[in-house]
């Protein structure tokens, strides 16, 4: 499944992820929890992801505080805040992460949302990853009343992913066509 998607990540054309990039930010720029000043954690899009980099540059410009993750070489996910695209530095894993003070794993606890990558989520909120499980881990850790969200393409919702003891589900996903969608009630 997961070679499956990355193939048809890869063979949608450039112009196509242009713009479900700016309709996944036009989605989260209406939800309030997003966008109130808050604290939001959300993932870096890289590659042939879901462009995350439009929302993120939308909720820090409105004053929402953006946290980014930094992959720890055991697999957890640190956090450091998102200062303007000057913050961040290319990774040897070809990611871009925020250079300034870290805040530990913990800090998604005080986030109102995380909005994390997937590559499939199945219609009770399951997320199908790359496989290290950081995610999973992260998600564990937030609060009662965090909102989760995975952001994928419309054709990445599916009726059900293979699933392990240990990972969580997310609240909802978010599409270029269809927006925001609750999944879950956690």
């Amino acid at each position: 499944m997961r070679r499956r998607i990355v193939a048809a990540r890869r063979a949608m054309p450039e112009h196509d992820r242009v713009t479900a990039g700016s309709a996944i930010r036009d989605a989260l720029a209406e939800v309030p929890l997003l966008t109130t000043g808050g604290t939001v954690a959300v993932y870096y899009s890289v590659g042939t992801e879901p462009d995350t980099r439009k929302l993120i540059a939308a909720l820090w410009k409105r004053g929402t505080y953006v946290l980014l993750p930094v992959f720890l070489s055991d697999g957890e996910l640190d956090w450091a805040a998102y200062e303007g695209p000057d913050s961040l530095e290319a990774t040897r894993q070809g990611l871009l992460e925020p250079v300034g003070q870290r805040y530990g794993s913990g800090a998604v606890r005080r986030a109102a949302a995380v909005v994390c990558p997937a590559l499939a989520v199945d219609r009770g909120g399951l997320r199908l990853g790359r496989g290290a499980g950081c995610y999973d881990r992260a998600l564990s850790l937030v609060g009662p009343n965090t909102l989760t969200l995975a952001v994928i393409y419309d054709t990445e919702l599916v009726w059900s992913v293979p699933a392990e003891p240990h990972d969580r589900p997310v609240d909802g996903v978010v599409t270029p066509e269809t927006g925001m969608r609750l999944l879950s009630a956690r």
